[in-house]
């Protein structure tokens, strides 16, 4: 972010974060089931180009299970699921294509223990993307830095605090240089003074433009973001909306509940 770059009341550099026509991920009348039990009930969303989608909702409405449908860690029944374009089917080479186009961090930082920082980010670029090592480890060291971690390189995750190990899964994921972001609930298995340094990363990458999509609690961050916001609720997609109308005017009763219940 340049240091002449213009700031809203909220401390938001706004000037890269722009909304195109272009649609990045559409998800048409999708269904899923484990067994018996109906976890997603006619999902209908479209994400274009450089939004920054916030899916709230409690536990077990079926947020988490709706992102990782995007990028096929869980296969739906039904419906279609198009991410750039590309419809999501049986195809592994769909199926691999859509995946270097969608980064993806959990809640868990999921980094290998027995890797340094650095090679934990350049491992996907040499592998999947078959680029040479001393081009992956520049480009992991500028999302380090980026993350502004860049002094923790060779050091392994266990000698990282929390935060920090989520700011590299970060960073890790932004290696592969991906179009779409999908975060999974990214502070909730965070100590409450390092959640600030992961949100403030997320803002950085909001405010230049990447597209996003994240199930979390931190009302705040949804506020300050997001363009929609998203109730989820027993499956369904309960109510979405702007922050502004989504926080000070919901519509439906479950919504109103599950705020007053947050927003103590």
């Amino acid at each position: 972010m340049s240091s002449n770059a213009v700031k809203d009341e909220d401390g938001i550099d706004r000037s890269k974060m722009h909304v195109s026509d272009e649609k990045a991920i559409e998800i048409i009348d999708m269904n899923k089931w484990y067994g018996d039990f109906h976890v997603l009930k006619d999902i209908n969303l479209t994400v274009n180009q450089g939004e920054r989608i916030v899916v709230c909702g409690p536990s077990g409405s079926g947020k988490s299970t709706m992102i990782r449908c995007i990028n096929r860690l869980e296969e739906h029944q039904e419906g279609i699921i198009r991410v750039d374009g590309i419809e999501l089917t049986n195809d592994l080479k769909k199926i691999d294509e859509i995946r270097r186009e969608v980064g993806m961090v959990f809640q868990h930082f999921n980094l290998f223990p027995h890797l340094t920082i650095l090679e934990n980010c350049t491992l996907a670029p040499i592998w999947v993307r078959k680029m040479p090592k001393k081009k992956a480890e520049e480009i992991a060291m500028h999302y380090l830095e980026r993350v502004k971690i860049p002094e923790q390189a060779n050091k392994y995750p266990g000698q990282l605090s929390g935060g920090q190990q989520q700011r590299v899964a970060i960073a890790r994921s932004l290696c592969m240089n991906p179009r779409i972001m999908l975060f999974d609930e990214p502070t909730s298995a965070l100590d409450p003074e390092m959640i600030k340094e992961v949100l403030d990363t997320m803002v950085s990458l909001a405010e230049e433009g990447m597209t996003m999509i994240v199930v979390t609690h931190e009302m705040g961050f949804a506020r300050q973001v997001a363009n929609r916001v998203i109730f989820m609720d027993v499956g369904q997609i309960v109510e979405q909306n702007v922050p502004e109308t989504f926080f000070d005017n919901p519509q439906h009763e479950r919504t109103k509940l599950f705020l007053s219940q947050i927003l103590h």
